[in-house]
């Protein structure tokens, strides 16, 4: 599945933002991209996979968009996935990202963000087999990326703190 993560970029929104903006969100695209391809998440995902009988040939590509999404009500979305098997990754907001590194501090919100686009791909790709059931995809989502989070070499003292941004 490698082959098929990629980063995108609207024209549209990119004519909006500041060159400021434009830097934190490519920085920010680029994190996801390296996280996403490191090829023990890569060894994962397929086992996961295999272990929910999802067909690795029903992904068509994976998108890892450089703008954030606004729903209809307003809400950043994390993730989107289509029928066809294209999968849309966003990001976090400037702002927040801004406020938790605050909170948090630089590395703690770079382990979030690694952290929030692999648990997005995991839901999404959950959404394959289980469409309109967000439910068990959610729960799902979560069973899968705490048994990730166990068998991750790097461990982070706020670990726990993350996941239950990630989850609540």
């Amino acid at each position: 599945m490698i082959d098929k993560i990629t980063i995108t970029a609207s024209s549209k929104k990119r004519a909006i933002f500041s060159e400021n903006h434009l830097n934190f969100y490519m920085k920010y695209a680029f994190l996801v991209f390296r996280s996403l391809r490191k090829p023990f998440f890569q060894k994962f995902v397929s086992w996961m996979l295999r272990k929910e009988k999802i067909d690795e040939d029903k992904v068509k590509d994976v998108q890892i968009k450089t703008f954030p999404f606004r729903n209809e009500n307003g809400k950043g979305l994390a993730g989107k996935c289509k029928i066809k098997g294209n999968i849309f990754i966003y990001p976090r907001r400037l702002e927040f990202c801004r406020e938790k590194t605050q909170e948090l501090g630089k590395e703690n919100i770079n382990f979030y963000i690694k952290s929030r686009a692999r648990a997005t791909l995991i839901h999404e790709l959950l959404h394959l087999k289980y469409a309109s059931n967000e439910e068990k995809v959610r729960e799902l989502t979560k069973r899968y990326f705490n048994i990730f989070a166990k068998h991750q070499h790097t461990q982070n003292s706020n670990g726990h703190k993350i996941a239950k941004m990630l989850f609540t």
